[in-house]
């Protein structure tokens, strides 16, 4: 499987027309270079709150808001790529109205038309500030091509215990799409993303926001690489990176191969996928007071 993860530089579309040109153009650009899967950034949909006047897009809240009446022209959109470009599209996320409250939603779209979505579980101090925007309650995953993979939104891919349960539940590619605003939280993503791949022994995709959008209290500053990450084991890559953007590329690209995944269990050097248990024993579980003696 061929997938593609982009480093996406905000911009500031006059109205939804240009803000899907552009995605046209970019996943567009992923199926000439022979990607059957694609992921763009957290956040993505926050970027059309710069078709709103300046005392929208500088309020947050105010942007939540207003962004909902393309919610549905968002879902067509990426619908009608992922069918016509022939990919499996996971489409950033779309911060959603559900009763009132915020969810932190990642589409996922297939050609055959089947769609569906994970929300953000975990928060960050930031969403946390905002005191409307909710954690999800419920973890997923689907079939991305013959291939079961999940969802981890930015933070997320920071916490093992969900991503093991979507592990256990068959996930063999972890779709990471991420925003992130300095050099330390692209750093945790970054290695979050690499001890998923270690602990499951399966490959995480991870894309990122780019540049600067001074005009957004949320995309303001962007940092990090779109990068595509495998287990670091035998017949794999040493340092854990299949493919990284540099400088002002706007996709990694690499060929995931699941058949040299399921074969580095044969021969890897450490199992820690195997072994997981044996950290969960009772004995181990627990650290106890040693006075000494």
């Amino acid at each position: 499987m061929r997938v593609a993860v982009a480093k996406y530089r905000i911009g500031a579309p006059a109205d939804f027309a240009a803000f899907a040109a552009r995605q046209r153009g970019l996943l567009e650009e992923a199926a000439r270079a022979g990607a059957g899967l694609a992921v763009l950034p957290e956040y993505l949909s926050l970027e059309l709150a710069a078709t709103f006047d300046a005392s929208v897009r500088a309020d947050l809240q105010a942007s939540l808001v207003a962004t909902q009446a393309h919610h549905d022209a968002y879902l067509a959109l990426f619908s009608d790529l992922a069918r016509q470009c022939g990919l499996l599209v996971q489409a950033g996320s779309f911060l959603t109205d559900v009763g009132g409250r915020w969810r932190n939603r990642a589409w996922w779209f297939a050609p055959d038309g089947r769609r569906g979505f994970q929300d953000k579980l975990q928060l960050t101090g930031f969403e946390k500030a905002t005191g409307v925007i909710d954690g999800g309650d419920d973890l997923r995953v689907f079939d991305a091509g013959g291939v079961r993979a999940g969802i981890a939104v930015c933070y997320d891919s920071e916490f093992p215990l969900p991503v093991r349960a979507q592990a256990e539940a068959g996930a063999r590619l972890l779709l990471v799409p991420s925003c992130t605003d300095t050099d330390a939280g692209a750093t945790r993503v970054r290695v979050g993303c690499l001890a998923r791949a270690l602990e499951n022994r399966l490959f995480v995709a991870q894309a990122v926001t780019a540049g600067e959008a001074p005009w957004s209290p949320a995309l303001d500053v962007n940092t990090g690489e779109a990068t595509l990450y495998a287990p670091m084991d035998r017949g794999l890559p040493a340092d854990g990176i299949l493919a990284t953007t540099r400088g002002d590329a706007a996709w990694a690209i690499a060929d995931l191969d699941f058949d040299a995944l399921d074969a580095s269990r044969a021969h890897a050097q450490v199992a820690n996928d195997r072994d997981w248990p044996a950290q969960l024993r009772p004995q181990v579980a627990r650290a106890r007071w040693d006075a000494g003696r």
